[in-house]
């Protein structure tokens, strides 16, 4: 075989293909193999076991037919060759010793818990306060909220090492605003005000945080079981296949756990649960977050910033529409919230953007390597 026809092999030793100055007995003693791991040799080093040798040469774009090449039916058995003879060659790199799982999964399902808890503390709060103490309360109510979201999201299975850009956290800040006080603003502006201060509508805020910890449960079952998907499976495409019904399958249950919760909420508060709305939003958050704590941060930083638009987008409209000859600008959003309710604008833009999410994690998530690496959840 010449070296030419050998993916990741250099022609280093010779000159042009076919003018080889090496003798032609040796021409027949190329390794591809050994070829392929001298290209991947940091991977192969830091490898603890030949899937995430096989995650990471399919991140590097090889797949089963290329595999063939190297005279292996498909990329993991490969990746079984590769860390076989890792394991023979090249000294183990040492490991840092595995944190105990128990006191790591309690840790971060403990912090899961913390953004519902410090909400439904701070909606009790107000529910008792008026005046100067009811304002001090929503303020002091709001900065716990937030910096429990922050440790609920820092640790576990929706934590992740990629920074999220300022643009993402603020329109993501945006999209729960809306769903605080979006619904009552649409509605006071359409019947000609808003007059007077409308009250927020605190059941669906209250459900997404609560929401958070079957989030993190959701996602850590999702990744436990890709990884056990993983070890099992034969080729890319297997693996793909066994994987996406399982990430249907949570994101359905994550969405039964969200719109239990908007029933509770909505009962206990007495308020409209605003199912499709808040469970649109709920969707598109996990989502989001799923993405990113995979590395995948592209999509859902453009996807969220679109949404956070068009919601602004809508409401800006309505106002818009009252300047004269402009009255054209609001007849989009006049008709959706007359037909449907006001409710209606978060769900179809929230709801557009959870499903180009959900089909582009269909295709993200699916891969082998996005599961390459252990993820630090148990």
């Amino acid at each position: 075989m010449g070296t030419s026809a050998v993916p990741g092999f250099s022609n280093a030793e010779g000159g042009l293909p076919g003018h080889s100055r090496r003798p032609p007995g040796r021409r027949n003693t190329v390794d591809p193999v050994k070829a392929l791991m001298h290209r991947h040799r940091e991977l192969c080093e830091r490898a603890v076991d030949p899937l995430e040798i096989a995650a990471g040469l399919e991140a590097h774009g090889l797949t089963d037919r290329t595999a063939t090449r190297f005279r292996h039916r498909d990329v993991f058995s490969l990746a079984e060759e590769m860390y076989a003879r890792r394991t023979r060659e090249v000294e183990p790199v040492p490991q840092p010793a595995p944190t105990e799982r128990s006191g790591a999964r309690a840790g971060w399902a403990v912090l899961a818990l913390l953004p519902g808890l410090l909400c439904a503390a701070t909606v009790t709060g107000l529910r008792f306060t008026e005046g100067q103490a009811h304002l001090a309360v929503a303020a002091t109510g709001t900065l716990a909220v937030a910096l429990g979201l922050r440790a609920a999201l820092r640790r576990g299975p929706l934590g992740t090492a990629h920074r999220m850009t300022n643009g993402t956290r603020a329109w993501t800040c945006w999209l729960i605003a809306y769903a605080l006080f979006g619904d009552g603003l649409l509605s006071a502006a359409l019947s000609g005000g808003p007059d007077d201060p409308w009250p927020p509508a605190t059941a669906p805020v209250l459900a997404l945080a609560l929401s958070c910890a079957p989030a993190a449960w959701c996602a850590h079952l999702f990744m436990a079981r890709a990884r056990r998907g993983l070890a099992a499976s034969r080729g890319l495409k297997e693996f793909a296949v066994s994987v996406r019904p399982l990430l249907l399958g949570v994101f359905a249950l994550f969405l039964c756990a969200l719109g239990a919760l908007l029933a509770l909420c909505g009962a206990v508060l007495d308020e409209p649960p605003a199912y499709a709305g808040a469970g649109a939003l709920g969707a598109l958050l996990l989502l989001a977050r799923l993405l990113t704590a995979r590395g995948f941060t592209h999509a859902p930083a453009v996807v969220l910033g679109a949404a956070g638009a068009a919601e602004a987008t809508a409401t800006a409209t309505v106002f818009a529409g009252r300047l004269p000859g402009c009255s054209f600008l609001d007849t989009p959003v006049e008709t959706v919230a007359y037909a449907w309710g006001p409710g209606a604008v978060p769900a179809l833009v929230c709801g557009a953007g959870a499903l180009v999410l959900l089909i582009h994690a269909t295709r993200t998530l699916t891969r082998a390597s996005a599961h390459a690496a252990p993820d630090g959840t148990p």
